[in-house]
């Protein structure tokens, strides 16, 4: 028994002579190999941003370019080490291809969709959208995911493929935004009267644009209220503060005129048999 424990310990320690400095190498290989990808990544991101290359490009490919680079350096790492011979690596290869291929269809999906993404160019970082049921402000295009902020601070991944293929609406692409707004008034208010304060209001609020110039028109003449539709006009960035303010002012203002935005009401009438 002893002799098969010192046959084998021999064997294990020659093994190890062998193969301790491939694994040294291979160890280099792969620190260097990431520091090298860093260094290189950090130059693209410095020659992109020199030459003005739109900023959602720019982390698209980055993030591919980092990624193809990364793997070229474990490739390389797995191959010092000796334990795969260069066919037996290309077949590996191959078929660790084809089975990540089938299992991450939708990856490959969602992969596709910000290519399409990338080259049709539905919306930009910073743009406000709506898509899947989501609203929010771009904060990154990934490989397989988009980044949103929604408005109420949560950050959202939606797919790249669900994306590309879905209804998309971009309210930042024209620059201008409206924001839709309905105060309603009492019957016998002063229709002009509340329109110019409405207007007031608005000209006033110096996130509200003056072309195209804000709107007071009667949309409605409901069971309580006469309903007057407030179109103030602003960027895509102040959309929540014109929307706030504009509905505080014009209630502070109407106030201050003495007119009443009523709240519905029934008339009751008791008959007495």
């Amino acid at each position: 028994m002893q002799k098969i424990i010192t046959t084998y310990t021999d064997k294990a320690l020659v093994w190890a002579k062998d193969f301790a400095p491939k694994f040294a190498i291979a160890l280099a290989i792969l620190i260097i190999g990431f520091w090298f990808v860093k260094v290189v990544m950090n130059i693209i991101n410095k020659l992109m941003t020199r030459f003005k290359v739109d900023e959602t490009l720019k982390r698209f490919s980055l993030d591919l370019i980092g990624m193809a680079l990364k793997f070229v350096v474990i490739i390389a790492t797995i191959f010092k080490l000796g334990i795969i011979q260069e066919t037996m690596l290309a077949t590996a290869i191959g078929a660790m291809a084809f089975a990540i291929g089938m299992a991450l269809q939708g990856s490959l999906g969602n992969f596709a969709g910000g290519a399409l993404i990338m080259i049709f160019k539905p919306f930009k970082v910073g743009d406000l959208i709506e898509a899947q049921g989501i609203f929010g402000e771009v904060q990154e295009i990934q490989i397989f995911n988009t980044r949103l902020l929604t408005p109420s601070n949560k950050t959202a991944f939606i797919p790249n493929g669900a994306l590309s293929n879905g209804n998309i609406v971009n309210f930042s692409k024209a620059g201008k935004f409206r924001v839709d707004l309905t105060i309603g008034i009492a019957y016998d208010a002063d229709i002009d009267k509340a329109k110019h304060i409405l207007l007031e209001v608005m000209a006033k609020d110096p996130n509200v644009l003056t072309d195209p110039a804000p709107m007071v028109r009667v949309s409605e003449l409901a069971d309580s209220a006469v309903n007057l539709a407030v179109r103030p006009w602003t960027k895509p960035i102040n959309y929540w503060d014109v929307y706030f303010n504009t509905l505080e002012n014009s209630k502070k203002a109407l106030d201050k005129a003495g007119i009443s935005i009523p709240f519905p009401q029934r008339d009751i009438h008791i008959i007495n048999q």
